[in-house]
Formats: structure tokens, sequence, C-alpha cells
């Protein structure tokens, strides 16, 4: 990466989730939005084998379908996105202890960093800056400590607790460059990229298969989806946006032939029985957002769709919906607390 630090490539320009944790307190539990229809197993549209396999990865479940002429091909593709995703799930992945991103947390450097991991810090980097520091990686100390005093207290951390690990939250205080890697600059500082690795994975993916040549394929990663031309020639897929006040099951449903959809909601991942605390830390205060319950982004790509739900879902509804004003190609719905609901000025044409 040419730079000499993240900080200057911010000014080129959950959730959320703990997404390569396997489901828990801390894990991605997010199922949303969820697929409401798809093809059959091996049932053929217009002349199309429609194949689709699921297993588990990256802490959740995903589905792949693909949908193609050629049954061998078809049943080919998703083997080879399944190998890309948990090949580079072993970059991502901060649980385990042999991953580039565990032993930088253990470290507090690393000196080689591969192609994909710069990719994703520098996207960090842009995504912390247009949201105005919302997006966090290095928030993971805050994360950790309530974690673990929910699991030994059952209750929430002190103030002195919290304010003591805020000051290792600091999106500055990571600075990379090619000869040295990527350096944390205070003790005790970690980073995770649950909030947007599995987007970059999931977008990995889909750019195989896409440069297989498959014309019709859905990958569904726990409610993160990424959608390659429809279930077929002129079928969109249908999403169904879940319903976070649990009135119904969907509460908004839309079609889509190209592009991703992620959420973020506090109705998953809590550690309290009222959801006041969960997975998604506000960094100016070192607690979870009150405001808004889900947080759904429609944009080109997964990665970036997950981000952004996760600084949304931060901001409040308002902000929420002008910083998506000023981006091109993403909409949103954002759920405000007794379920109000904000949309951007394009989220109506959408949904039906």
């Amino acid at each position: 990466m040419q730079q000499d630090s993240i900080k200057k490539s911010r000014e080129k320009i959950v959730n959320r989730r703990n997404c390569l944790k396997l489901m828990g307190v801390f894990g991605l539990g997010l199922a949303v939005p969820t697929i409401i229809a798809k093809p059959a197993e091996g049932k053929h549209l217009d002349n199309l084998h429609s194949i689709s396999r699921t297993r588990p990865l990256m802490g959740t479940i995903v589905t792949i379908t693909i949908a193609d002429s050629s049954r061998d091909k078809a049943e080919k593709n998703v083997e080879q996105a399944f190998a890309k995703m948990t090949e580079l799930e072993k970059i991502f992945n901060r649980h385990a202890d042999n991953t580039p991103v565990s032993w930088l947390n253990q470290k507090g450097f690393l000196k080689d960093i591969s192609p994909e991991l710069a990719d994703v810090l520098h996207q960090s980097a842009f995504y912390n800056y247009i949201s105005k520091g919302t997006f966090d990686i290095t928030v993971l100390p805050v994360l950790e400590l309530y974690k673990k005093s929910y699991e030994s207290t059952g209750s929430s951390p002190s103030l002195k607790q919290i304010n003591e690990k805020m000051k290792l939250v600091n999106f500055e205080n990571i600075k990379t460059n090619n000869k040295e890697g990527v350096r944390l600059l205070k003790d005790g500082m970690q980073i995770s990229l649950d909030g947007i690795a599995k987007g970059y994975i999931i977008d990995q993916a889909a750019n195989l298969i896409k440069l297989n040549g498959i014309k019709y394929a859905l990958i569904n990663a726990g409610g993160d989806v990424r959608v390659i031309g429809g279930n077929g020639p002129d079928k969109a897929w249908k999403i169904g946006i879940k319903d976070p006040l649990e009135k119904r099951e969907v509460t908004e449903l839309f079609e889509l032939n190209n592009g991703a959809v992620a959420t973020s909601g506090n109705y998953e991942n809590y550690f309290d029985k009222d959801k006041i605390h969960h997975h998604i830390i506000d960094t100016s205060t070192g607690d979870s957002p009150v405001q808004t319950i889900s947080a759904t982004v429609l944009a080109p790509t997964v990665m970036q769709a997950d981000a952004l739900s996760t600084a949304l879902f931060i901001h409040t509804p308002k902000e929420s919906i002008n910083l998506v004003g000023s981006l091109s190609n993403v909409e949103a719905l954002i759920i405000a607390k007794g379920g109000r609901k904000y949309r951007s000025s394009g989220w109506n044409n959408i949904t039906k």
C-alpha cells in the first residue's frame, strides 16, 4: 500500500458485526435481510440448472446459489466460491491464533501485509473518514470489555473502565507503510475487521463467479447478500428485511437483480435482556447507540453495505439519511426506536 499511514488514505477518501466468530453473544447472529424465495435445487429455470449449497463459514451460515445451463459448471463454481471464502477467512479471522489479524492484535505490529489485508485496511480508513469516525476498527478493546463484564458480573462495565479502554480507540493510531507493514501505536490496541471483512470476502467470491462466466448467482452469508443477475433471465431475487420489532416477519420487501444488501441491528447480538448494550459501539461515547434499531444499506458491493450499515446505525437517523444522500449508488432504510422509518431519496423506487 503506497502510504505512510492509514490516516493519509482517509483523505482519499451488530453491527456492527463480529462476523468471523461462531454465533453467540459476540458472534454474528444476524440473518437479515432474508431471502424470501430462491430456485429449488436442480430445478430447470429457462433451461438453467439451479445449484444451491449451504455451509457454516465466517461464524454464520452461508448459502451460494448459482443458475447456469451447465450443471457441472454451476456445481464447480459453487465449490470454487466456497474455497475462496475459506481461504480469505484465514486472513481476517481474529479469533484464531494463527491469522494475520490475530498476530497483529497480539504483537501490535505486522511486518508482512497481504494484498487482501492491505485492501481491507485501506477501505476501513475510507469508511472511517466518510462516517466521521463512527466506523472504527480500533473499537475492539471496548467490545471485549463489555463481553467480559457481562460474562463475569452480568452487568455493564463501570464508566471508569470504559473510559480507560476508550483511550485505545483511535483510527489515527494505526500506521502502515510498505517497509514496516502495519503498527498499532498504543499498547493494548486491537482491531476488529468484523464489520467489513465479511463483506469483502463475499465480494471476492462473487467476483470469481462472474470472472468464470456465471450470469446468475446469489450469496447469502447470514443476511449479508450479494446478487449477480437475478435468479434467471428477467427474474429478480426477492429480498425481505426482518422486522426488528417482531410484529411481523418482514418489514419491507424489494427485488434485486444486481448489487448487495446488509443490515445492522440491535436485536440479535446483545448483552442484556433489554438490548441496551450490544455489539455496536459509538466511539464518541463508549456505549451502544439507542436511537436506531435497524439500518439496512443497498449498495453495489457487500463491503460497502456492510461498513455503511454499521456507521449509519451509530449516527442519528437524520444524519444517516444525509450521509447516504452524499454517496452515489447507495440507498438506505433506517428504523428508529419505536418503529419510525427513515428512507433515503431513492429507497421507495426499489421497494414493493
